[in-house]
């Protein structure tokens, strides 16, 4: 991310910062990868670290399946079932050491706690709602296809306009960043990149709530949920700056990179991290070299599992494909387009699909939510 401020924040860092009683504000580091990586400069009007009671902490460890078939996959997402509660909804399906890939399906906003992940960033797709994410940097509407990227560690709320949501949720153990390729060597995002920094929505309205009183947090840490009660709001920044910060940025701002013949699926990587890439697939242009075919061709991933999340619009290489549904294809064996569709793209001018892809270098595990979404005959589907 590149710089950013909000509010009021003293002219140099480290230094005496005070409020009109003459009293300090309480300056916070919020750091990545120790001090050695981005960071931001919170200013709070009350110290951040006063705690009146702990609860008892609880799992939320994924229950993996001990399923060794290396077979094509297809989860039907949509069958999860509605959760009044955020934190109840998030239901974990595949899993590895690098990421947890979730569903979710809210119909409550977080009006009386907290959420703090420290385990992971999260990305949090928006299939369906609108609303407000809250953090103390800022508030950030959302609408439909809409990724809220959201640092570790940061305090967030969910605030949804009406009880319709469904959410798919990436939590990543290292640092969410955009392509290296995409920038140049200060940063910034460069002409051939499919978006760029006005795309991205920042936080904005930083409301300062300068409050006592009993506020209910749930930390995640190491697949526990930590109940605390702080004594202070935790939207208590006066001011912040910095490069660490949650943002918004929508699918539909994703610009296609298209050519003469197909493009292989590096073109549509929208953010990086250690271990994983998540790509944008939007509507496009097809090729348009007088021989091209449309259709992907038949590829055998090697060294990593493909997972695709259907979000709307056709897709010309699948055969039927629902809103919500999940395909997973292992490395190790070769996928491709299901018989009949590479003659039937060609000549065709566009595609309107819309899905969000997330490779993974090391394998996914399914959990036992996962298990039970299964359509168990999709492996068969490339059988004529």
């Amino acid at each position: 991310m590149h710089y950013h401020s909000l509010g009021k924040i003293p002219p140099k860092r480290h230094t005496q910062f005070r409020k009109e009683d003459g009293t300090l504000y309480h300056e916070e580091l919020f750091s990545t990868e120790g001090f050695s990586d981005n960071y931001s400069l919170l200013y709070h009007a009350n110290a951040p670290t006063q705690i009146t009671q702990v609860g008892e902490p609880y799992s939320v460890a994924p229950e993996l399946i001990n399923d060794k078939q290396l077979k094509h996959r297809s989860l039907l997402g949509f069958k999860i079932k509605p959760e009044a509660d955020y934190l109840k909804s998030r239901v974990p399906v595949l899993v590895n050491k690098d990421c947890k890939i979730s569903l979710s399906a809210p119909t409550k906003s977080m009006d009386d706690y907290y959420f703090k992940n420290a385990d992971a960033d999260e990305v949090i797709f928006v299939h369906l709602g609108t609303g407000t994410l809250k953090t103390p940097y800022g508030n950030i509407p959302f609408e439909y296809g809409d990724y809220l990227v959201i640092p570790r560690g940061t305090i967030y709320q969910l605030e949804f306009n009406d009880s319709n949501n469904r959410l798919f949720i990436v939590e990543s153990s290292s640092p969410i960043i955009t392509p290296n390729r995409y920038r140049n060597k200060f940063g910034q995002l460069m002409e051939h990149s499919p978006f760029c920094e006005r795309d991205i929505r920042k936080p904005s309205e930083l409301v300062t709530h300068d409050e006592k009183g009993d506020f209910k947090f749930f930390i995640k840490k190491q697949d526990m949920i930590y109940p605390y009660t702080y004594m202070n709001h935790p939207f208590d920044l006066i001011g912040w700056d910095g490069y660490v910060y949650p943002y918004a940025f929508s699918i539909h701002n994703f610009e296609p990179i298209t050519g003469r013949v197909h493009q292989p699926p590096p073109v549509h990587q929208t953010f990086a991290a250690r271990g994983f890439v998540i790509c944008s697939f939007v509507p496009r242009l097809y090729d348009y070299h007088p021989l091209a075919i449309p259709a992907p061709y038949n590829h055998s991933n090697i060294d990593s599992d493909e997972v695709l999340y259907y979000v709307d619009g056709d897709f010309m290489s699948r055969k039927h494909v629902e809103k919500g549904m999940i395909t997973l294809h292992p490395g190790g064996i070769p996928h491709g387009p299901h018989p009949g569709t590479v003659e039937k793209s060609i000549g065709k001018k566009g595609t309107e699909e819309l899905a969000v892809m997330v490779d993974t270098f090391a394998p996914l595990v399914m959990t036992k939510q996962a298990f039970e979404l299964e359509d168990q005959d999709y492996y068969k589907s490339w059988i004529e």
